[in-house]
């Protein structure tokens, strides 16, 4: 027996595709076979399993715990939650791996599977290898392992108490008045338990988590979507907002006047209390972030490093440095500082309280002391899967015979005498993003007209298909 998986769903941070189209319960079964395969090899056992509250995840996780089972490891279903949760059970149980079953913040036809593999994180060669592995149906078989006892199984653990617990864990935050809104994804039972324990006076939107995503997609990206939360905090004349996406590892905020604190922002709120508790600590940012973010950790005496994004980049290069604390701008904040150093909106959410207490005007005067920057926010459009990457590898060979000031870690960010400019390849979605900033409108328009030029080279466009 062996399985092939479609090729779109293998992508650099995890497994993920169309239900019914490009993944499938054999898949999942195939996940479970392959990934217990690579436990049991390195002498585990127990494998944690969680699943968001998209439609397709209770049946893919059924057909994940068979593969798991057959590959002689026991089964630990923690339930629905979000994918921190089965990061903090991944950490704190006695397993040696996790998965996942989620779709993230793509829409509701999406799922898909993200892996930690005795707690580090299981992405880009791993899942090429875990392909690999059940394309040639390498794979153990549970009677073989000679173990003895109780056949590999399964056994439920209600975690979801001891999670909001720790995240609580050390609170010394003042009240504030707060929206909250979960976008109908699994963050929502963590927000009214989270709420009940946190001081202040709080409001929550879509708490149900419900798999059609009934008011809007869960994406605190997009500017759109957090209209619900602005209304709110405007109705109520809340301190603040914060929404989470569809498995709760990214985090939207909007201040009291409704203004989005977008996330390179908010890693330079956060950096304060860290780097006054660590001087000097390496704060990590993505190939997005605005150069403000990069200056502001400089002048709080912090060490900034730019780096890919993606969330499995981030944790991976927060072992390797040390870091107490790396964020992108898609919302992903990973505190390394009292915490796992594993990206958990919920509690940048709590931290982001902590920060803010004490700062007369809270979150709002603080995004008011940010330095005024003119950019885009982060801009995507549609691109074929077989031509992203090979665009990005077309732009940067003429940038760089050109001669032009270039950081290529992550696609193309260019520094010019304006700003500068990005252009990189989505790894979770048939996109190209897009991103400029500069010191005043006419260098903000040089900047993306530069972008519009290399896109044309290449015969891509940003006009037409762009999603704001």
């Amino acid at each position: 027996m062996s399985h092939q998986f479609h090729p779109t769903v293998l992508r650099d941070y995890d497994i993920r595709g169309v239900v019914g189209e490009t993944l499938s319960d054999r898949d999942a079964h195939a996940i479970g076979r392959t990934f217990g395969t690579l436990v049991a090899r390195a002498g585990g056992s127990r494998v944690a399993v969680g699943y968001d509250g998209r439609l397709s995840s209770p049946r893919l996780e059924a057909a994940l715990v068979e593969g798991l089972n057959a590959s002689g490891i026991h089964a630990v279903r923690i339930g629905l939650g979000p994918s921190p949760m089965l990061y903090y059970a991944e950490a704190e149980l006695d397993v040696e791996g996790g998965i996942h079953i989620t779709g993230s913040h793509n829409p509701a036809e999406y799922n898909g599977f993200k892996m930690v593999f005795q707690h580090h994180p299981f992405f880009g060669e791993d899942i090429q290898r875990l392909a690999r592995m059940a394309a040639a149906g390498d794979w153990v078989e549970a009677v073989s392992r000679g173990q003895g006892g109780a056949p590999a199984g399964s056994e439920t653990v209600a975690i979801i108490d001891r999670y909001v617990a720790r995240l609580m864990q050390g609170f010394d935050g003042q009240p504030f008045r707060i929206g909250w809104d979960a976008g109908n994804g699994a963050a929502g039972p963590v927000v009214e338990k989270l709420v009940q324990l946190l001081p202040g006076e709080h409001h929550t939107l879509f708490t149900d988590v419900d798999g059609h995503f009934p008011h809007h997609h869960p994406d605190p990206t997009e500017e759109r979507n957090l209209a619900d939360l602005r209304a709110l905090v405007a109705e109520k004349t809340l301190d603040f907002g914060v929404a989470f996406d569809g498995d709760g590892d990214r985090i939207g905020v909007v201040d009291g006047t409704g203004r989005v604190v977008w996330g390179d922002q908010l890693l330079a709120i956060l950096a304060g209390p860290v780097l006054k508790d660590l001087p000097g600590a390496t704060i990590i940012a993505d190939v997005k972030a605005s150069q403000s973010l990069f200056d502001r950790v400089a002048e709080l005496g912090g060490a900034p490093l730019m780096w890919k994004s993606g969330h499995s980049h981030m944790k991976s290069k927060m072992k390797e440095t040390g870091s107490p604390l790396a964020g992108e701008m898609s919302g992903h904040i990973f505190f390394g500082h009292d915490f796992y150093g594993f990206d958990d909106a919920l509690y940048a959410a709590v931290r982001l309280i902590r920060a803010a207490s004490g700062v007369a005007g809270g979150v709002t005067a603080l995004r008011d002391a940010m330095p005024a920057m003119i950019n885009t926010p982060e801009l995507r459009f549609p691109v074929e899967q077989s031509r992203k990457f090979a665009v990005i590898e077309e732009v940067l060979a003429r940038l760089r015979a050109a001669g032009a000031v270039v950081n290529a870690i992550d696609g193309a960010r260019v520094t010019t005498a304006d700003g500068w400019w990005l252009l990189r390849a989505s790894n979770t979605q048939e996109m190209l993003v897009a991103r400029a900033e500069a010191r005043d409108p006419a260098g903000l328009a040089r900047l993306l007209h530069q972008i519009d030029s290399q896109l044309a080279e290449s015969g891509a466009s940003r006009g037409g298909g762009l999603v704001h």
